[in-house]
């Protein structure tokens, strides 16, 4: 497996490609009837805002920024993730 993944980027690439198809079972097979598709959409919504963190921190170098701009990317994706599910509960 070390000839496969020889750095931390391919890791996190297949970290993510495993996370896509998470996102896409839940999204397709979740289980409940219709109308109560909540815990679905709610789970689905944290699996992205974490892809989008591992993007951040791996693939655009946030995770050696400084902490000013490391702590504006984190809030942001806790942020964003507030607004999604307020927005998606809510409305």
């Amino acid at each position: 497996m070390s000839s496969v993944v020889r750095t931390n980027a391919s890791l996190i690439w297949f970290l993510l490609c495993a996370l896509t198809v998470v996102s896409w079972a839940l999204g397709t097979n979740h289980g409940f009837g219709a109308g109560h598709h909540l815990s679905a959409s709610l789970a689905i919504f944290a699996v992205a805002i974490f892809k989008i963190r591992l993007v951040g921190l791996y693939f655009m170098e946030l995770k050696m920024a400084p902490r000013v701009l490391r702590g504006l990317f984190e809030g942001y994706c806790v942020g964003l993730f507030g607004l999604l599910t307020a927005m998606f509960v809510f409305a």
